[in-house]
């Protein structure tokens, strides 16, 4: 396995595992691991990550975990925490890694990495401190790996959090040739007093909807099953869903990075908390995950008629035949992160948010109730 180094990795090969011997016996690249692969592909990438750090970031070449200053040297850094509380979560994309496979492109998969784990951070209020990577592999392809790390180096980048480290296991025998996973950390930091709390959300709170980018990273075990069901081609491109696109393009658009507007609108009120709940849409559609925001006293009611979904929702659902509530209790359909605010600033955190290039729409309030989210269509 190649152990991830902070600022660097290192390929090192772990204790337990088939070593290297003289003569004609056997090595490590024998069973199917190539230590000189490994090491080619840690020098490829330490430019990449060195690019995501800031002064935060201690160097320690050769250390064994990444360093990473929380609070600031206030000469050197705008604002101090008062009250500091880390953030972590972890996360991975799914079965989207097979589709990448399959359709041989993998310059957007790190991307959706990132962004997979920022977009929940953010949720609790944070700012993204770091983030690390773990990719599996059954053999080490620096080409294809640089690919995936380009795209996390990119998302790391714009959701302003430092790419400290993270590890490439190489094996052979649990993953079969062409196969990979990737899974991601990130850490967080939010003032106590900042933090989101569900019990901030009160009736006449809007429900604002920024739009996804697609599908994201949620229900691709579904949209495999209706490309084989149907017959479908990745590399064909289909004028019901883009002619200028492959359908394989169009299933692989990243997961949409919210991390930098969100945290830009935070800040702008140091002092009001304007912003009640938020959501981050995955797994369990709109409905599934805006609950989570909501405390027993309320209820979200959304208008399923204020925003347009992108055209690959309705292919997919029209060649899987696939019902309504099924569509909505598995994907996104059209709206990837949800900002409960306060009536009185809603226009204001909205035009905030389109000036940072985000397609925003109001697509419901908060009302009394028992914590659930009402889904309705005007019309």
């Amino acid at each position: 396995m190649l152990s991830a180094m902070p600022p660097a990795r290192e390929a090192k090969e772990k204790s337990g595992t088939k070593s290297r011997r003289s003569g004609d016996g056997l090595t490590y690249a024998s069973s199917g691991v190539s230590i000189e692969q490994g090491d080619r592909f840690v020098s490829m990438i330490q430019s990449l990550m060195r690019r995501t750090h800031g002064q935060r970031v201690i160097n320690i070449p050769g250390g064994f975990a990444g360093m990473f200053r929380l609070d600031y040297n206030e000469k050197l850094f705008k604002r101090n925490y008062r009250d500091p509380v880390l953030v972590a979560c972890a996360d991975g994309v799914g079965t989207k890694v097979k589709l990448a496979s399959a359709a041989g492109k993998f310059d957007t998969i790190g991307i959706d990495l990132v962004a997979m784990n920022v977009n929940d951070l953010i949720v609790q209020g944070a700012e993204p401190l770091f983030f690390l990577d773990y990719i599996a592999v059954h053999s080490v392809d620096p080409e294809w790996l640089m690919e995936i790390m380009k795209g996390i180096g990119e998302a790391c980048s714009q959701s302003d959090a430092a790419l400290l480290g993270g590890e490439t296991a190489e094996m052979p025998d649990v993953y079969a040739e062409g196969e990979f996973d990737l899974a991601g950390f990130s850490v967080g930091v939010v003032e106590l007093s900042r933090a989101m709390d569900s019990t901030r959300v009160e009736a006449g709170d809007v429900v604002l909807g920024l739009a996804s980018d697609g599908l994201h990273s949620n229900g691709f075990s579904l949209v495999r099953a209706v490309i084989d069901h149907a017959g479908l081609d990745l590399s064909q491109r289909y004028d019901e869903l883009d002619p200028q696109r492959t359908l394989g393009e169009v299933l692989l658009t990243p997961t949409r990075l919210y991390a930098r507007p969100v945290v830009k609108v935070q800040r702008g009120y140091k002092v009001k908390k304007v912003v009640a709940g938020m959501a981050h849409i995955t797994g369990g559609g709109l409905a599934g995950n805006l609950s989570r925001a909501l405390h027993e006293g309320v209820d979200a009611v959304i208008d399923q008629s204020a925003w347009e979904a992108a055209p690959v929702f309705g292919f997919l659902q029209r060649h899987g035949k696939i019902d309504d509530e099924e569509m909505g209790r598995v994907f996104n359909m059209g709206i990837g992160y949800c900002m409960i605010v306060r009536p009185t600033f809603a226009s204001s955190i909205r035009e905030k948010l389109e000036k940072s290039g985000e397609r925003v729409s109001v697509i419901g309030e908060i009302v009394k109730g028992s914590g659930r989210v009402k889904m309705k269509r005007r019309g």
